[in-house]
């Protein structure tokens, strides 16, 4: 495919040529001319993560300034990332790149006066970042993860959630479904309305423990899915039957909502018309405990701003799927470097950051 500019010069040499008049030259080369602003950036200096204040660090990019390198090489990110015209930018760089544009809704152009970067490279290394880290990573998300769910891990998180009352023993975490809003698509509107929110969307289906972080996640899948059906879509009852044992030969359980069904390993909510005090009292005791997961989906928002602006979530312009699942990830670092308010409400340290991507 020519570029503008291939076709701007071929327009010239035509009209050189006398093949087409003044009038015509003057229609094809503002057809041919890139509606892209032009924006100024070589006033500003390139990146310097040392010459930012330590506010400033954590406030644009959610992570200590000290915390920055080691993030990046838990990740093991490349020495530098090169984008296709040939723009290189080193790995804190593109890291920083990718925490700028996610923890708060903002345009390309609005990095510029951080990165000293055109919005093209801007674009491409952040898109190359998380391809990366998305390859790399995230089949600690999309797949059973032993590092956080094997035998002895499972009864340390059952043995928490027993410690703040559940009549649940064997519960090791929460299972639910997040529905993320979107811009509204051209296509296929109806099938991602998602119609309880009234909204566009994209759904996850997220499996969270005690430790505060996301152990597993499915999607997405389009917004009118129900979560009985996106269970049975991800495998995960396949994975539970498999994997969810103690090390004694129990099987462990997940706890969901009512949308869910009665398995061995997936307990939920009595659902009947006429519920008895001891029925009562059951889905009290869990509904406190269950809240651990609004909190986790809450953490992943509060840090990455960007995924609550729907209007610049459009699907067919940028991978909004993709783009969750990296700062899930983000998200569960955090976690494993400061904590949260689920890991203190249960007692349970996360891992290191270092242990969660070795």
């Amino acid at each position: 495919m020519s570029s503008l500019k291939d076709a701007r010069d071929m327009t010239l040499i035509t009209h050189s040529q006398g093949l087409i008049t003044d009038e015509e030259l003057l229609l094809l080369l503002e057809e041919n001319t890139s509606r892209n602003p032009e924006f100024s950036y070589d006033a500003y200096d390139r990146f310097d993560l040392d010459n930012m204040e330590e506010a400033e660090c954590k406030s644009e990019f959610r992570v200590e300034k000290r915390d920055i390198p080691l993030l990046a090489e838990a990740l093991g990110l490349p020495d530098t990332f090169t984008c296709p015209q040939r723009s290189v930018a080193d790995g804190i760089e593109g890291l920083c790149m990718v925490l700028k544009r996610t923890s708060f809704p903002c345009r390309y152009s609005d990095m510029i006066y951080r990165f000293g970067r055109p919005v093209p490279v801007l674009s491409m290394v952040t898109n190359q970042v998380v391809d990366y880290i998305y390859q790399a990573h995230g089949h600690r998300l999309t797949q059973w993860n032993d590092l956080l769910l094997n035998p002895a891990a499972l009864q340390r998180y059952a043995d928490a959630i027993a410690r703040k009352e559940a009549p649940l023993e064997n519960c090791f975490g929460f299972v639910d479904g997040t529905i993320r809003p979107i811009c509204r698509p051209n296509e296929n509107q109806s099938t991602v309305y998602n119609g309880h929110k009234r909204v566009h969307a994209l759904k996850f289906q997220s499996v969270t423990i005690p430790n505060g972080l996301i152990a597993n996640l499915y999607g997405p899948v389009v917004g009118k899915r129900h979560d009985a059906g996106m269970l049975r879509d991800s495998g995960l009852m396949d994975d539970l039957e498999n994997h969810a044992h103690s090390p004694t030969g129990q099987d462990m359980c997940l706890y969901g909502d009512p949308a869910y069904p009665l398995r061995v390993h997936l307990q939920a909510t009595f659902r009947d018309a006429r519920l008895t005090p001891g029925m009562e009292a059951f889905n009290l005791s869990m509904s406190r405990v269950r809240t651990s997961v609004e909190w986790i989906f809450g953490d992943v928002i509060k840090s990455f701003k960007a995924l609550d602006f729907k209007s610049n979530l459009k699907t067919g312009l940028s991978t909004v799927g993709k783009m969750y699942i990296v700062c899930a990830l983000m998200r569960n670092a955090i976690t494993c470097m400061y904590g949260n308010q689920t890991c203190d409400y249960f007692g349970l340290e996360p891992p290191t950051v270092d242990e969660y991507f070795s």
